[in-house]
């Protein structure tokens, strides 16, 4: 229940409706239960409250009758039993004092005494005022008590004025402190705010002739002086200092962090200067941050003006007083000196770029001569002066950006929220610039957001039409940026041209290099200084509006960019296969948007030189996962160059053919004129990754392997895939430990890695769990401090699958769940991890399940790209749930499928996971003796068994227990001494399947 003692007493059941309390005695002993609420209050202090210092003869006797009438009253009203509690030391309203209005009350004002901000004070202080409802206890006797209560309902009162007036709330003040200077006439504090509000709302006459009835009240009913604070407030008024002079905004501010670096910046200095390009909104963030302010506040516009000094004259009201009062100083800033010697005031200095100088010259000697002056300076570069704060002020976050033009758009627009997609691009576009943002959103008058986002590529036309009263340099756009551009001096304006060539920003030397302009360091200091420039991490950039208006006025550099990104590169590449590879990668994914920016010029411009880049950034994209970016930029160059490589590019050229989304031109016959070794290691991959070659041509590759000690270790890494795939397992763990050996010598990650990852493999077969674990925990970290989010993925699928096959189950699914998060675009390594997890659920018994999972994996498998490895494990996984569903024949399909995409791609261990799974549906028909056969052919075409793998050992168990182990073993034996050739050539025509 709810209970009001700040006017008439009221009890309020959960719902809101009254409850019905009786006559006066019963609501004041409510009221003095609750103003202890919670508290034991005595009989006696209940009795002095309810009857003065005369009580009648029985009152104690009639308190308890009247206390057990409020209890009652509040049963029926639906209170739980107990809330007027009794003990022998009085009695206790049992609630909480969070029920009670005045305790509600006290809680506001002081939480609102204790914010910062005049806005967030005002609506404490109006909320808690909001609870009263007439004079406090009304009707009782404990008149000190509710004088008590008048005095903080008045205090609060006087509070939230402050707060207003802080806020320039002046004109719908006057009425009401006119009303409460009436009744409480010598209340000097209600006296200087009524001065206050009168002065600022323009009436200082009446300012004047309010203050002298008050002082004349003092001096014959008190005989004393004026306060000091009704004496600042009359002082103000003869000065003709307006008490706040802040513009009104038309709109509602969206919050940014920059206004609370702003106002703890004005507690603590008397200089700040708010920094940061056109249209970022340092005007409206001063406003904000002025109008919060308690004391004393003057803006002055400068945009429109050549002479700061006579301008703050005019805003301060001060002009006058330099013709009129004799011996007053004739020049500006001295009138100024004199006027603001002994002023508490922030003075407001809006847009100083174009007068910095002046403007510099003016603060210093301000703050020089008036210790209470501070001064909130905007301007596109900073006043320069000792002891200045800066707080620039740059794009808004997205989700500030986002709301501001959905703000803006609701105005222009309103009913029909605009896309939230088309909000976002259009925001990031515009570099979250709020003046770009709300001309915007303007747009929306005639236009759809999508339509908006699309027509960005002409940002200055589409944005052109602003507010009519604004100034024309906030009007549109170009007009933005235009008045930043006249105030570079020639220097800065050819620097900023050329600069507009770097689409994300550049260090100092590729400043230098590119732009190459005399003083290059000192310039660009200039054009930081004026924001027509960010600097931050080392890196200087542009805002995409900025740059866009730049590569308007520009020369044309674009070939001297590509040059310099392109030596960029190639000094980088050899440092991605060794110990430096992470700084290497670091260093080229900061340049990202220039290589690409690059590569789309030369493509069309210049293709001999796009080849090269191509060729250097190969083994970037590889590392990092983004091989598919590379396909437009290789398409192009292809288009432009031709069906033959130019000369000396050969290898330049066929690594662009890889490149590419789909070509005519061959790649062999270009391999084959190569001369050894290999220049660009990429090309590896076209023999360790690709289809087993036959002999001679795995001899022409293994000659181009460079002598150097990584495409040693690489090699091995070919020789081992190579022995892997034809069944040669002792070979392959002694290539892949030598390789191992060589990466781990030469401090690269992808190349441990990679070996790791496949002597895990063979330890998974050997059945030794805890070493497989260890080898893999290595290469999924190794991959992950590489970045190559996609690799990590496809590894802790490979790690999820030994450790499903060492029965634990939750930390497989945990390693799928996490891959398939981590797969991103790359639909192949989501196949496996949703084939992954379709394992764990058939393990599970849940069938249904697993269906579900193959079926979406296999969907993600098809295209040009079909990733032979992991349509062998989805239809052989998919094949052993329809066996253990009891549809054979389909079990059959999906493992024949699973043993042509083996053959397809020379893969034994595939071919060998594929056999077993037919011979697991040669045991569900009771052809034991095949199934025994096949399950010995596949550990011939693997080289070794599989420990642990539950499939193959149940369906050995079940076939053994049928035939008997010695027959087991004889077609066991026959099926693994089968020569590999003769196995590949029966597995070809399908004989085993089909049960010849």
């Amino acid at each position: 229940m709810q209970f009001a003692i700040l006017g008439p007493v009221e009890a309020h059941r959960p719902d809101g409706t009254p409850v019905a309390l009786g006559g006066p005695q019963l609501r004041g002993l409510l009221a003095l239960l609750a103003l202890d609420a919670g508290r034991i209050v005595g009989a006696e202090r209940l009795i002095d409250g309810l009857h003065g210092d005369h009580p009648p003869e029985g009152a104690a006797e009639a308190l308890q009758s009247q206390v057990s009438r409020l209890r009652k009253r509040l049963k029926d009203g639906g209170a739980p039993d107990g809330l007027v509690e009794f003990t022998p030391a009085g009695y206790r309203l049992a609630v909480d004092p969070q029920d009670v209005d005045l305790h509600r009350f006290e809680r506001l004002t002081a939480q609102a005494r204790e914010t910062a901000g005049p806005e967030a004070k005002l609506a404490l202080f109006t909320e808690a005022l909001a609870l009263w409802r007439g004079p406090a206890l009304d009707g009782l006797a404990d008149a000190p008590r509710a004088a008590r209560l008048a005095e903080l309902r008045l205090a609060a009162t006087e509070d939230r004025v402050d707060a207003a007036l802080a806020l320039g709330q002046h004109d719908g003040l006057v009425a009401e402190l006119r009303e409460l200077v009436r009744e409480h006439p010598l209340r000097e504090r209600l006296a200087a705010q009524l001065v206050r509000a009168l002065h600022g709302s323009g009436r200082s006459a009446e300012a004047l002739s309010a203050f002298a009835e008050v002082r004349e009240r003092l001096a014959d009913e008190l005989g004393a002086d004026p306060s000091p604070e009704l004496a600042d407030a009359h002082t103000a008024v003869l000065r003709g200092t307006p008490a706040r002079r802040v513009p009104v905004p038309l709109t509602g501010f969206v919050g940014r962090g920059e206004l609370d670096r702003l106002r703890a910046a004005l507690g603590s200095a008397r200089l700040v200067t708010l920094t940061g390009p056109g249209g970022a909104g340092k005007t409206r963030l001063a406003v904000e941050a002025a109008t919060r302010e308690a004391g004393d506040v003057c803006f002055v516009e400068l945009a429109t003006t050549t002479e700061v000094a006579p301008a703050v004259l005019v805003a301060l009201g001060l002009r006058e007083q330099g013709v009129l009062a004799p011996g007053a100083p004739a020049d500006p800033a001295d009138r100024l000196t004199a006027g603001l010697a002994d002023r508490s005031l922030l003075l407001v200095l809006d847009n100083c770029e174009h007068v910095v100088a002046d403007a510099a010259r003016l603060v210093r000697r301000l703050l020089g001569a008036a210790p209470g002056v501070r001064v909130l300076a905007t301007s596109r570069e900073a006043l320069g002066l000792t002891g200045e704060t800066l707080v620039p002020v740059g794009a808004l976050p997205a989700v500030a950006a986002a709301r501001l033009f959905t703000e803006r758009a609701a105005a222009v627009a309103p009913g029909e929220a605009p896309d939230s997609d088309a909000v976002t691009r259009i925001c990031a576009a515009l570099d979250g610039l709020p003046l770009a943002i709300e001309l915007a959103a303007a747009r929306l008058r005639t236009l759809t957001a999508a339509d908006v986002a699309a027509r960005l590529g002409d940002r200055f036309g589409l944005l052109s039409r602003g507010e009519r009263t604004a100034e024309p340099r906030h009007r549109t756009l170009r007009g933005v940026v235009e008045w930043s551009w006249d105030l570079l001096d020639p220097g800065e304006q050819r620097l900023a041209g050329r600069f507009s060539v770097f689409a994300g920003g550049a260090r100092r030397d590729a400043v230098e290099r590119v732009c190459a302009v005399p003083d290059a360091d000192d310039v660009l200091a200039g054009l930081v200084e004026k924001s027509f420039v960010e600097f931050g991490g080392g890196r200087y950039r542009m805002l995409e509006t900025i740059r866009a208006f730049c590569a308007e006025q520009g020369e044309d550099v674009r070939a001297a960019h590509a040059a310099y990104f392109l030596d960029l590169a190639r000094a980088a590449e050899p440092q991605l296969r060794g110990a430096d590879q992470l700084a290497a990668l670091e260093r080229l994914t900061a340049e990202h948007a220039e290589l690409h920016a690059a590569l789309r010029w030369s493509a069309a411009a210049a293709p001999e030189l796009a080849l090269r880049l191509i060729a250097a950034l190969s083994w970037y994209w590889w590392l990092r996962g983004l091989r598919s970016e590379a396909a437009p930029f290789a398409d192009a160059v292809l288009a432009a160059v031709g069906p033959e490589p130019p000369p000396g590019l050969a290898e330049e050229y066929v690594l662009c053919l890889i490149h590419a989304s789909g070509t005519d031109t061959g790649i062999e016959p270009i391999v084959q004129q190569l001369d050894g070794p290999l220049r660009h290691p990429y090309l590896f991959l076209l023999w360790a990754f690709s289809a087993r070659p036959k002999a001679k041509e795995g001899e022409r590759l293994a000659a181009l392997i460079g002598p150097d000690p990584w495409s040693r270790a690489f090699a091995r890494i070919g020789d081992g895939l190579g022995a892997q795939y034809g069944g040669r397992v002792a070979d392959a763990e002694a290539h892949f430990s030598a390789s191992l050996t060589g990466f781990r010598a030469l401090g690269d990650r992808w190349g441990a890695a990679s070996a790791l990852e496949k002597l895990a493999e063979f330890a998974d077969w050997r059945g030794d769990h805890a070493r497989f674990r260890e080898l893999m925990d290595e290469s999924v970290r190794l991959a992950g401090e590489l970045g190559a989010f996609e690799d990590a993925a496809d590894l802790l699928c490979r790690r999820a699958d030994g450790v499903l096959r060492a029965g634990d189950a939750e930390a497989a699914k945990a390693d799928y769940e996490a891959a398939a998060e981590q797969a991103r675009g790359t639909p192949l390594t989501l196949a496996r991890a949703r084939g992954g997890l379709g394992e764990v659920a058939r393990r599970a018994g849940d069938l249904a399940a697993a269906r579900r999972w193959y079926t979406a994996a296999l969907g993600l498998t098809t295209g040009p790209v079909t990733g032979g490895e992991t349509r062998i494990r989805l239809h052989t996984g998919f094949g052993w749930t329809a066996a253990a569903d009891g549809d054979l024949d389909l079990a059959t399909e999906l493992h024949q499928e699973a043993l042509a995409t083996a053959l397809e791609h020379a893969n034994l261990p595939g071919a060998a996971q594929a056999i077993e799974g037919l011979a697991g549906v040669l045991a569900g028909r009771e052809q034991d003796e095949r199934a025994a056969f096949l399950l010995g052919v596949a550990v011939g075409l693997r080289g070794a068994p599989v420990a642990g793998d539950a499939d193959v050992e149940g369906v050995a168990a079940r076939v053994r227990a049928r035939i008997g182990g010695d027959a087991y073993a004889k077609a066991f034996g026959r099926g693994r001494e089968m020569p590999p050739d003769q196995a590949i050539h029966e597995l070809g025509q399908r004989r085993f399947a089909l049960g010849s």
